[in-house]
């Protein structure tokens, strides 16, 4: 289980944006003429011709969290599905292993720390042909899979779909709309996705991706599945469908954990978009890369701010002492920007610095 804070609960920065702008496409029939697919009931795959689907789980002595992420996966199961559930543990030392056959699912051991190195064992393992993925403490929706295959059916030039994600806190209320709200119709995701990424969770992927672009970076310590998301929005199209099919539950601000994570997240992040950006640098204006990453910025140093002023509300100096230097470190603009909005914000920076 994350841990818990003060009550105060934080999606992952970047998931606080406003959606993207830009044409939709939706959901689930093929309309005739437009290119796209319209909201309908979905269309399922046949009893003799389903759909194989290898389902990847990364996890880490969670097991009680990992139970109920694989039930949320079997719950969608059906007749037009032949779902392959890859749970790849990580080291776990609790009764994961036990948990997950229990369940009546395949348990992959990683020999290789980290997340990306969990998700790689089952992407090599898959054996479907399409590979979606589902961190451990987070729940698919009734609404997951079955929209991004029918589009992927509909439209044999994209090799990939992304599904909505529902923000919530470690409860499940809601914080947020769902997001995406939109992506380009002609798969062209690669400036979207830099703006903002789907999680993991939302995706659905050709296996033949495996091929052509390969596996996720196990040398990055965060954002490796936005980078792979990149990669792969670089060399190919990628479909939407605007269905929420992934609860994402957040860790709550103002914990040591959460502050370390975000801290070292900051940099790796830099590191991600900056190699895309070059990779793509024929694809978009600099000076609308400029602006991505300084509002990349922004939304750290924000972190830093609510996590500080959270520090500050329970009477612990050093810990807010500590984020304020952080947001002032990640760009001192946002931070006088943010006094100048809310010069309340001032007395509690003082007070973290005496």
């Amino acid at each position: 289980m994350r841990a818990r804070g003060r009550g105060v609960v934080e999606r992952h920065p970047l998931s606080i944006e406003a959606e993207l702008g830009v044409s939709v496409v939706l959901g689930l029939s093929m309309a005739v003429g437009h290119g796209h697919l319209e909201t309908a009931d979905p269309p399922r795959g046949s009893v003799s011709s389903p759909y194989r689907v290898t389902v990847v789980i990364p996890t880490k002595n969670r097991s009680r969290l990992l139970a109920e992420a694989i039930q949320s996966v079997q719950a969608i199961d059906g007749p037009d599905l032949d779902l392959e559930i890859l749970v790849c543990d990580n080291g776990s030392t609790d009764d994961t292993a036990e948990v997950a056959r229990t369940l009546g699912v395949r348990v992959l051991q990683a020999t290789t720390p980290g997340s990306a190195a969990a998700r790689n064992v089952g992407i090599r393992a898959a054996t479907g042909d399409y590979i979606a993925f589902l961190d451990d403490d987070d729940l698919w929706l009734p609404g997951q899979l079955r929209p991004q295959l029918a589009l992927l059916a509909a439209r044999p030039d994209l090799d990939a779909c992304v599904g909505q994600i529902l923000p919530t806190d470690a409860e499940g209320n809601e914080l947020g709309p769902a997001y995406p709200a939109e992506l380009p119709a002609d798969g062209d995701v690669f400036g979207a996705f830099l703006q903002r990424w789907p999680q993991i969770g939302g995706l659905v992927v050709r296996t033949s991706v495996r091929e052509t672009v390969g596996y996720q970076d196990e040398a990055l310590l965060s954002s490796q599945d936005w980078d792979w998301q990149l990669r792969i929005a670089l060399r190919h199209r990628v479909g939407h469908v605007a269905v929420p099919g992934l609860m994402f539950r957040s860790r709550p601000i103002a914990t040591d954990q959460e502050d370390e994570t975000n801290w070292r997240r900051v940099w790796v992040h830099r590191r991600v978009f900056w190699r895309n950006v070059w990779q793509g640098r024929q694809r978009l204006p600099w000076a609308r890369l400029l602006r991505t990453s300084l509002r990349f910025d922004g939304v750290y140093a924000g972190y830093f701010l609510r996590s500080g002023a959270a520090h500050a509300a329970a009477g612990e100096r050093t810990a807010a002492r500590r984020s304020v230097g952080c947001a002032l470190v990640i760009s001192a603009l946002h931070v006088a920007a943010s006094i100048a909005r809310d010069p309340s914000e001032l007395k509690w920076m003082l007070w973290s610095l005496l």
